[in-house]
């Protein structure tokens, strides 16, 4: 099993405290999306969890927890860092924190670890296309040495987001524009041996010398955790997304970061009211279980071809 942790949030910036209760009592509750008293209770074995794929913009709160962490699970982070002001990205560290917090993951489990996310591509009249190019390049000779790839992408816009994305006077991107803007930020990349790909992008840029990207990355994994796995594509994304499938423990309307253009958050007032409602003791991300619900206990299982040759 892959365990995504997580696409619905912030868990290591907000919620490390209650993940690790969660590894060491080797179980998590996790409410359906869809179904709000239908709980899955998920197996948290070393023997079952394959591999952890962290999803933060500042992983710094579990920090702490990494050395025990590390004792029984592999991992892997993607990791986002962009350059916007506190008007898109109001509650981010700064930036010259966020580029050094990687800076300590890359040196303490190699940069095949920690996957640099410039994403999303926001073309606003503050944010232009040439600010991008210069803002990519700046990070890129900051992280110089220590990421080996990024993954980029432009901006999707959901009903979710609409409102937040209309108020930012955000302007539409022609797909000329996104070929040419992709292969200038190709360029710079190269300076710095990044490989940069994609991430769901509906244009196909390979001839461009950018290839798509996956989240959930089984080869990256396979190498990370030193044994080839069998896993499928997940049905639950997008037609465009290469992930394979995993389990994710998280929870909509709980990231505190409050980024405008988030698809995870539908308000923030729903989110401070989430929160609330957080015990870093629960199985739940938010609250307790209630007499209504209802858990099933999911199956899950190793993913590893045990018979498979082990990387050198």
């Amino acid at each position: 099993m892959i365990l995504s942790v997580s696409r619905r949030t912030d868990i290591p910036a907000f919620y490390s405290e209650w993940f690790m209760n969660r590894i060491r009592e080797k179980s998590v509750m996790v409410r359906n999306p869809l179904n709000y008293h239908s709980i899955s209770c998920i197996d948290l074995s070393p023997e079952i969890v394959d591999c952890i794929v962290f999803w933060s913009k500042n992983p710094k709160p579990l920090f702490k927890y990494l050395d025990e962490l590390d004792l029984n699970y592999r991992f892997y982070f993607q990791y986002t860092i962009n350059a916007y002001d506190k008007d898109l990205e109001p509650n981010l560290p700064n930036l010259d924190e966020r580029i050094n917090n990687f800076i300590f993951l890359s040196k303490r489990y190699g940069k095949e670890r920690v996957v640099w996310r410039y994403d999303p591509i926001i073309i606003t009249e503050k944010y232009s296309q040439e600010w991008h190019l210069d803002q990519f390049e700046h990070i890129a000779k900051k992280l110089n040495g220590y990421v080996s790839s990024c993954v980029f992408s432009f901006i999707d816009i959901y009903d979710k987001n609409k409102n937040n994305l209309n108020k930012a006077k955000i302007q539409n991107i022609e797909q000329q524009d996104m070929i040419k803007m992709s292969v200038e930020l190709r360029e710079i990349a190269d300076k710095y041996n990044i490989k940069l790909r994609t991430c769901c992008e509906e244009i196909d840029l390979k001839k461009y010398g950018i290839e798509k990207s996956c989240c959930i990355d089984p080869n990256l994994i396979s190498k990370i955790i030193n044994c080839k796995i069998k896993a499928v594509k997940d049905k639950n994304q997008r037609p465009s997304c290469g992930c394979v499938e995993s389990i994710d423990i998280g929870q909509y309307n709980t990231c505190k970061h409050g980024c405008i253009y988030c698809y995870a958050n539908y308000s923030s007032e729903a989110v401070k009211n989430n929160c609330k409602k957080h015990i870093p003791t629960s199985p739940l991300l938010l609250g307790e279980k209630e007499p209504e619900d209802k858990v099933n206990i999911r199956k899950v299982k190793t993913l590893k071809e045990l018979q498979a040759t082990f990387f050198d």
